[in-house]
């Protein structure tokens, strides 16, 4: 039985859309709506979407557009492609801009279900959230439970906003990632970079009083690395 997960669909025709959402919906997932490119886009950024369904040709913006501007900040994210647009160029054009698979239009509900939850199985972003770390210095966390313990066994509590912090870092072992990404995908800020703020920063130092100097290193002009066990 597949996982239940949040699906954004970008689609301006409304029975299209409504046809697709409610079979979703009928799978048992949460869903998503946008009908143009700019909200589309907004709503993938900004939201907790697992999966994008995307239109080629709307309004505002085009779909290849949006895809390569999802690519640019979460670029983990799975998108399939949907489009009435079926010639090999714009199957090709899709997938090099970076689409995890293509769906033609008209499509069944059934066959679209199924692409849907294979790109879900081998998507990076799948997996289910940490619940526990443990750290190269000695320190742990515990985010279920929200509680940090630093290596000479001093008990701190974890901020929900530190505990998202850290299951996001953890979700990406071995790559630093930016405090531009830290803020939209943990923040949900979008529109001013790490560079402009202090957030980020001050959350990490946060942490590192709680886990050890050790515990999240700062890899120079990319990011924030988790030094985590493997």
């Amino acid at each position: 039985m597949p996982i239940p997960r949040r699906i954004l669909v970008v689609e301006d025709d409304p029975a299209i859309r409504a046809g697709v959402c409610d079979a979703l919906r009928m799978a048992g997932h949460t869903v998503m709506e946008a009908a143009d490119g700019e909200a589309g886009l907004r709503k993938a950024l900004e939201s907790e979407a697992d999966l994008v369904l995307l239109d080629v040709v709307m309004p505002k913006q085009d779909g290849i557009w949006v895809l390569a501007q999802i690519r640019r900040e979460r670029p983990t994210l799975p998108v399939i492609m949907l489009t009435a647009r079926g010639t090999e160029a714009d199957r090709v054009r899709g997938l090099s801009t970076g689409a995890d698979d293509y769906v033609v239009k008209p499509f069944s509900l059934r066959e679209l279900l199924a692409r849907v939850d294979a790109v879900l199985r081998r998507s990076p972003e799948r997996a289910h959230p940490v619940e526990s770390i443990a750290f190269a210095g000695g320190a742990s966390a515990d985010l279920k439970r929200c509680a940090a313990t630093a290596p000479g066994g001093v008990q701190a509590t974890l901020s929900e906003r530190e505990v998202e912090l850290l299951r996001y870092l953890a979700a990406h072992p071995g790559r630093a990632i930016a405090r531009d990404e830290l803020l939209g995908r943990v923040w949900r800020i979008t529109g001013i970079s790490g560079a402009e703020t202090r957030t980020v920063d001050a959350c990490v130092g946060r942490l590192r009083e709680k886990l050890g100097e050790g515990a999240i290193r700062t890899v120079h002009g990319k990011g924030y690395l988790l030094e985590a066990k493997p």
